[in-house]
C-alpha cells in the first residue's frame, strides 16, 4: 500500500443557517497518486478544495498531510505554509508578467538570482520554454493552462490542487492538454486533487475518484470500481448512462426481469434496485412467434458506436451497440443482459 500523502476526517464547513455545504466528508490520498473530486455543481467539492488550501477554515473536522495538522476548528496553519500549489479555473496568470516571470514568482524561497533559472527548467518539463517571454494575452488556453501548472509544481509542493482547470478550453483542446498534464504529475511524482463536474475528465485523468452528492461523498474508488459498481442510485445515474429497474429477489443472485433472466452481482432479497450499464444490454430480432416484442424508439449514430432507446414490455431502455448491430426506428426486437446487474438497494 502506498504511503498517506493527504488524511482528512469528518470535514464539515457552513456558510450560513441553510445547512452544510460541506458535510462530514472523509477521504484519503496516496503518495503519487491523482485524485478527483467529481460531482454536480453546488455539491462541495470546490469548498473541500478551498479547506484542503486553507482559504476557509472548517466547522468540524481535521486535515493532515504527510501526518502534521494543518487544518481543524482548533488550528489552522496558513495557506502559504502547507506546501500546496493550486491551479485555479480562470489560470490567474498576472497579466503584467512574462510566463517566466509568472514560474519564477512562486519561488520566494529561493535565491533570487536562481529563480529564472529554476522556473525556466520548469517551463521546460511542461513544453512552454519556446513562450517563456510572452505575455499572458499571448498564449492560447492550453498554454496558459500549461504556464499555470508550472507555477503550481515549480516550488515543490507536496500536493497540488486543481479547479476545473479543464473547462475553458475547446473539446479537442481539452482532451490533449488533459494527457500533457497528467503525464507532466506522474513524471514529476506529485499527488493532485483535480475538481471537476465531468465525468469523462474524471474517469480518464484520475487514479481514483470520489463521488460528491449535496456535500458528502458517496463513494470512492478506482474509476473502474465506481463505474462498475456503482453503490448509490446518484453515482449510477451520474457516472455516465444507466438502466434502473426493481426486481424481486429471492435470497440468489439469479432474478426474473421484464426482458428475462438476469443475474446480480451479489445476492438478494426483498425489493431490489439494479442498474445495468447500456453497453451490458444487447439487442436482437424478435421472434414474433415465440417472443414478446419490443420496439425501437429512438437512434443515435456515434461512429464508433449506436446508441438505441427501445419501449420493452412498457419499460424504456437504453442500449450501447457497436456500430456494426443495425436496426431502424419501430422495428421489433428483444433486450438480452450480457453482464450481471448492479444492486444498489434492497427492502425486505
Amino acid at each position: 500500500m502506498s504511503e498517506i500523502l493527504l488524511q482528512i476526517s469528518e470535514l464539515t464547513k457552513s456558510f450560513d443557517d441553510t445547512g452544510p455545504v460541506v458535510n462530514k466528508v472523509g477521504f484519503k490520498v496516496y503518495k503519487n497518486e491523482i485524485f478527483a473530486l467529481l460531482g454536480p455543481s453546488g455539491c462541495g467539492k470546490t469548498t473541500s478544495l478551498r479547506l484542503i488550501a486553507g482559504f476557509e477554515q472548517c466547522d468540524v473536522g481535521s486535515i493532515y498531510i504527510n501526518g502534521e495538522l494543518v487544518e481543524a476548528p482548533q488550528k489552522r496553519l496558513s495557506p502559504q505554509k502547507r506546501q500546496i500549489g493550486f491551479v485555479f479555473q480562470d489560470y490567474a496568470l498576472f497579466p503584467h508578467m512574462t510566463a517566466l516571470e509568472n514560474v519564477a514568482f512562486g519561488l520566494r524561497d529561493v535565491e533570487k538570482k536562481k529563480r529564472p533559472v529554476l522556473a525556466e527548467a520548469v517551463l521546460c518539463r511542461t513544453g512552454m520554454e519556446k513562450y517563456k517571454h510572452r505575455m499572458p494575452d499571448e498564449l492560447s488556453g492550453g498554454q496558459q493552462q500549461r504556464v499555470a501548472l508550472a507555477r503550481a509544481i515549480a516550488p515543490k509542493p507536496r500536493l497540488v490542487l486543481m479547479d476545473e482547470p479543464f473547462s475553458g478550453l475547446d473539446a479537442m483542446l481539452r482532451d490533449t492538454t488533459r494527457k500533457e498534464v497528467r503525464a507532466i504529475l506522474k513524471k514529476a511524482g506529485m499527488s493532485a486533487i483535480l475538481v471537476t463536474h465531468d465525468q469523462e475528465e474524471a474517469l480518464s485523468f484520475a487514479d481514483r475518484i470520489a463521488v460528491m452528492n449535496n456535500g458528502q461523498i458517496e463513494q470512492v474508488g478506482t474509476p473502474e470500481e465506481v463505474y462498475y459498481n456503482p453503490k448509490t442510485q446518484f453515482v449510477a445515474q451520474f457516472l455516465g448512462r444507466t438502466n434502473l429497474f426493481r426486481v424481486h429477489a429471492d435470497g440468489s443472485t439469479d432474478v426474473e426481469t421484464r426482458f428475462g433472466s438476469v443475474k446480480l452481482n451479489k445476492k438478494a432479497s426483498g425489493l431490489v434496485l439494479c442498474s445495468i450499464r447500456p453497453e451490458h444490454l444487447t439487442i436482437e430480432r424478435s421472434n414474433s412467434d415465440s417472443e414478446e416484442s419490443g420496439i425501437i424508439t429512438g437512434r443515435e449514430f456515434r461512429g464508433h458506436d449506436i446508441t438505441y432507446h427501445v419501449l420493452f414490455r412498457g419499460d424504456k431502455y437504453i442500449v450501447h451497440t457497436d456500430n456494426r448491430v443495425l436496426f431502424d426506428v419501430d422495428e421489433s426486437v428483444t433486450v438480452k443482459p450480457l453482464e450481471a446487474a448492479v444492486v444498489l438497494e434492497q427492502k425486505s
